[in-house]
């Protein structure tokens, strides 16, 4: 399969530079796989599309700060560093720019000291290992310093931080928000449990393996980076309760959607788990978790447009691609939704 069949043109004006003030008041495009059909709605619609006793996932990770300048301790040499995961203790992957300057051995400044990197691996594409020093505890010293890594595509900061949180975030460790969460409120969740509608979380902490571009033509080539997930015995219980009852399991997001595929792959049903899953979902893929799906519309030929095409299939998921660009949604990380039931 050739990367070029998940191809869609989007005018760059529908690439979303801002979150909207009210989150639930986003677009939401809703895809019935029986029917073929699709509808235009709000996000605040969205719970007369659940019925009681399913069940949405909520990956409850939360976005580190993860994105630092700093300068060579002996050049002043300007760098960018982008934490990517923690390794051990104050080890930690990173992505470096320039990454020529940064060598076995350099010390990186952050904050006139406050923070001190040194380099103690080099890895292929920028990637370095670095060991922190500092004084206190680093997710403060973190929070003071960094700024959010809001992907390339977004040009403008965001003045409220937790606008690129979800409302449940929880567990630090994330270099991208999982977006598809951005949509809810408190409120709105609570009116779907009112509902009758049950809540889970997992946790998947999103590297940029996820966003990565797909470099080959070929879909089958493409390697996925790892991400770390857990899922709790609470939750895996939960779980399989709602599906032995007939309940449909809703993931919100792409992320949550390779953590619960991953684990019922490797169990074959719902466990408590935690590792490493380099999973790559696309057309044709047989699902073993999940039955519908609420995400965000994604770049042109990226692995998560595939991924969505393999749960809707290709030709009726470009069908509504289309469609969104012709009714001017709004686009990635700050944009609109769909609903796939």
């Amino acid at each position: 399969m050739n990367i070029n069949d998940f191809d869609f043109d989007l005018p760059e004006e529908l690439i979303a530079q801002t979150p909207l003030e009210d989150r639930t008041s986003s677009r939401l495009l809703v895809m019935d796989r029986d029917k073929e059909t699709i509808d235009h709605k709000h996000f605040y619609n969205i719970t007369s599309y659940l019925k009681p006793g399913d069940c949405l996932v909520l990956n409850n990770t939360r976005v580190l700060p993860a994105r630092l300048y700093g300068v060579k301790e002996d050049t002043g040499a300007k760098v960018e560093v982008l934490l990517l995961h923690q390794r051990q203790g104050d080890e930690w992957e990173v992505l470096v720019k320039p990454a020529k300057k940064i060598k076995l051995g350099s010390k990186i400044s952050f904050g006139d000291g406050k923070l001190v990197a040194e380099c103690t691996e080099l890895q292929d594409h920028g990637g370095r290992i670095l060991t922190f020093s500092y004084e206190g505890i680093f997710l403060e010293v973190l929070e003071s310093l960094g700024e959010m890594p809001l992907p390339p595509y977004i040009k403008e900061q965001v003045s409220d931080r937790e606008r690129y949180q979800t409302v449940y975030s929880k567990e630090e460790g994330s270099a991208a928000a999982p977006t598809a969460g951005l949509h809810f409120t408190k409120e709105l969740l609570q009116e779907i449990q009112d509902k009758g509608v049950e809540i889970a979380y997992i946790t998947l902490h999103v590297g940029l393996g996820t966003f990565r571009p797909v470099s080959v033509d070929s879909v089958e080539e493409h390697d996925m980076h790892a991400e770390f997930y857990q899922m709790s015995k609470d939750t895996a219980d939960q779980l399989n309760r709602v599906k032995e009852s007939g309940g449909r399991v809703i993931p919100v997001g792409t992320t949550s959607t390779r953590t619960l595929e991953t684990i019922a792959r490797d169990h074959g049903s719902f466990k408590e788990a935690s590792g490493w899953t380099d999973i790559f979902i696309y057309p044709p893929y047989d699902f073993k978790a999940i039955d519908g799906l609420i995400t965000n519309f994604h770049l042109p030929k990226s692995t998560l447009i595939m991924l969505v095409s393999a749960l809707a299939g290709k030709e009726f998921v470009m069908r509504a691609y289309k469609e969104a660009v012709d009714e001017q949604y709004r686009f990635f990380s700050f944009g609109d939704a769909m609903l796939i039931l």
